[in-house]
């Protein structure tokens, strides 16, 4: 699928804000520093799309872009950033839970973690928490330019490995690196692709 068409259509606070016509979501999520502004500009090839901060914890609201008049990017907090208090942390949680579990405009989620870690405690339960509750989504792994080809192989071996631990089934898994473009467009023809069964 190619990208002809992205535009900032709004920001919300709260899940009753989001937009209410049909076209579907897709959206992203990650603990903080993780990449993810980088990665929508990158998949959206409009480098200046969602704002990418030296300061983790950037985006505190959810952020629609309108793609190709088909289908919403969405973009989301980041989770997991101790440099907040506990209750702005506890408004980005509750705002990430609404729209996760009670959007039904949500078609699939992606999940961005960070391919030079282990698979860290934050990132298994928010997956192990989309799984309890039903809600589709695949693995990003993100900063694979700064590993080498076997290095990335390990990693995504450990996450197979510790998800086979308590899932019968894996979910979709994108190898990605912002610098590079890669992933690009294995992101985006499985939206395509998911777009035709919509």
């Amino acid at each position: 699928m190619q990208i002809t068409q992205a535009q900032f259509r709004c920001s919300s606070a709260k899940v009753s804000q989001v937009p209410d016509d049909t076209l579907p979501d897709f959206a992203f999520i990650g603990r903080s520093n993780v990449g993810k502004s980088s990665l929508i500009n990158m998949l959206t090839a409009h480098g200046g799309l969602a704002k990418v901060s030296g300061t983790p914890g950037k985006t505190q609201l959810i952020n629609h872009f309108r793609i190709n008049d088909r289908w919403y990017l969405v973009d989301l907090p980041g989770y997991g950033y101790a440099r907040t208090s506990k209750a702005v942390r506890g408004g980005f949680e509750k705002l990430i839970t609404d729209y996760v579990l009670r959007c039904e405009r949500l078609h699939f989620l992606f999940v961005l973690v960070d391919a030079r870690l282990e698979p860290q405690a934050i990132d298994l339960r928010f997956i192990r928490m989309l799984g309890e509750n039903g809600v589709p989504f695949g693995i990003v792994f993100t900063k694979t330019d700064k590993l080498s080809k076997a290095q990335t192989e390990r990693s995504l071996a450990r996450y197979r490995a510790t998800l086979s631990e308590e899932w019968e089934e894996l979910p979709p898994m994108f190898v990605t690196s912002s610098a590079r473009s890669t992933g690009r467009d294995a992101i985006l023809d499985f939206i395509g692709r998911c777009l035709t069964e919509c």
